[in-house]
């Protein structure tokens, strides 16, 4: 049952919540709105909002976000803030100590489906100076493998992110206005260069001249960014409503670790990150390869091996034993090695705390999260790690467990022989069909070629090390291929 004696979410209601919850000190109604945003879920909140929030708090007017939504599903996030008037509550959760804050640093939300001239209004208003996104990489219409613009991509055209994007540039052009900053936020390599491709390519559909000049003067800086951020859930409602009073439709959990690293490369005027804990830089590239080879790969290569042990929780996974020292070797023997240095970072470090991140049970992030777009993920995070391993004669055995253990849950049955309702995946239908292939003969899920390139697939020493692992899986169970294979790496 809800708490009806919890009081909603509104401006009017920030001065009756208690000192343990940070309220905005600063007049809303006097930000200028200088950052719009396209793609606003829990990430964002709990990333990129919440940091403008902190400069606001600070002082600094001179920054607030518009939201924007390109998706028909997008309609229940537009619904929820305006009736908010755009406040939301980011819960942090340690594993010893949680913190609410009452974030206002969203001033308005604009629903681009039915709209998408206020969409390009706002892109091309004098006051903005960053076109904020996060989008997934599903919304870029770029290919995987050559970087290639895809104007046939189901989200390419004029009503897509970045269609609106370049319409909205065209007038600022045309205006006289001057160049803003595309600033990407998701997390996929070289982010900032796939926005520039995408936005290179729609403005080329409107006109040479605007695509030359998008080109020439707006920017398009890399970005790193961390925070894990798991899905919303009505424990986390009833917690803000019975601890706090506060009743919000839609808050947002992260865990207190956050990182951002950015590009120095902005077109027009930015926020003073510097007075933040982000970094600014002239080479994001290091920090990317840490993160998606070390925190994105270490989440696949646990999710699926937890998953056919039917555990539901990342910090449930933790807990056991054997899948811990799994992932610890996985960073160390393998994904640590193939690193370059990262300046400022001391890598032991980083992955001892990241081990830290993952077992902190108050997140209570879902194996299930983790398990999405496998298809998308392996070739991004942990193929990369395969290949610089072979390169230099380094082992291998680990991440070809990881991935024996995303075959063997396509399949569909746990250890325990329970039904797996895999998650969902752009490539599932084919994926599932490789699995069922491999039953029969464990290499045939190799001949996966939209993940398994045909050189990395016919590496002897790698299929060796996937035909072994899976093959260990199916006979010997997860865990006793775990503590033999981490036994045999530490040897």
């Amino acid at each position: 049952m809800p708490d009806t004696t919890a009081t909603a979410l509104a401006e009017s209601a920030l001065s009756a919540l208690g000192p343990t919850v940070r309220v905005p000190n600063y007049d809303r109604s006097q930000l200028r709105r200088s950052i719009v945003h396209i793609g606003v879920g829990g990430f964002h909140r709990a990333h990129l909002a919440a940091y403008i929030d902190e400069l606001c708090q600070a002082g600094h007017t001179g920054w607030s976000i518009v939201g924007v939504g390109v998706l028909e599903t997008d309609a229940t996030m537009a619904e929820v803030l305006a009736a908010q008037e755009h406040l939301y509550s980011l819960i942090s959760r340690g594993a010893a100590s949680t913190d609410v804050s009452v974030v206002g640093a969203i001033v308005d939300y604009v629903l681009a489906v039915g709209d998408h001239r206020a969409v390009v209004e706002l892109v091309a208003a004098p006051d903005t100076q960053i076109v904020s996104l996060t989008i997934t990489e599903g919304g870029y219409p770029i290919d995987d493998t050559t970087g290639a613009y895809l104007p046939e991509s189901p989200v390419a055209g004029s009503a897509s992110a970045f269609g609106l994007i370049a319409a909205g540039l065209q007038e600022r052009h045309a205006a006289g206005l001057g160049p803003i900053t595309i600033l990407s936020c998701d997390n996929i390599m070289s982010n900032g260069d796939a926005a520039r491709r995408a936005t290179v390519g729609e403005a080329t559909r409107i006109s040479p001249e605007l695509a030359a000049w998008v080109e020439a003067e707006v920017t398009f800086p890399n970005s790193m960014v961390d925070r894990i951020t798991p899905a919303t859930t009505d424990a986390d409602r009833a917690f803000l409503a019975e601890a706090y009073g506060l009743a919000d439709r839609w808050p947002v959990v992260a865990e207190p670790f956050r990182q951002w690293v950015i590009e120095d490369s902005f077109a027009a005027d930015r926020p003073p990150f510097e007075q933040l804990d982000v970094i600014v830089t002239d080479d994001v590239e290091p920090y990317e390869l840490m993160k998606l080879r070390l925190l994105n790969a270490g989440h696949s290569c646990l999710a699926y091996l937890a998953a056919l042990l039917d555990i539901e929780h990342v910090h449930t996974a933790m807990d056991d034993a054997s899948i811990r020292s799994y992932v610890e070797a996985f960073l160390d023997h393998e994904a640590k090695p193939g690193l370059p240095p990262v300046a400022g970072v001391d890598l032991d470090a980083y992955t001892a705390t990241l081990i830290e991140r993952f077992a902190n049970p108050q997140i209570r992030d879902q194996i299930a999260r983790l398990c999405l777009d496998g298809s998308a993920k392996f070739p991004k995070f942990l193929l990369p790690t395969v290949r610089a391993q072979l390169d230099t004669g380094g082992p291998v055995a680990l991440s070809a467990l990881a991935l024996a253990g995303w075959c063997q849950y396509l399949t569909g049955r746990s250890q325990n022989d329970k039904a797996i309702e895999p998650s969902p995946d752009p490539l599932l239908a084919d994926a599932r069909r490789y699995a069922s292939a491999s039953l029969d003969e464990p290499e045939r899920f190799l001949d996966f070629d939209a993940v398994f390139e045909r050189a990395l697939a016919g590496d002897d020493r790698f299929r060796a090390a996937f035909v072994h692992a899976l093959t260990s899986l199916r006979e010997d169970g997860v865990q006793h291929t775990l503590k033999r294979m981490v036994a045999e790496a530490g040897s």
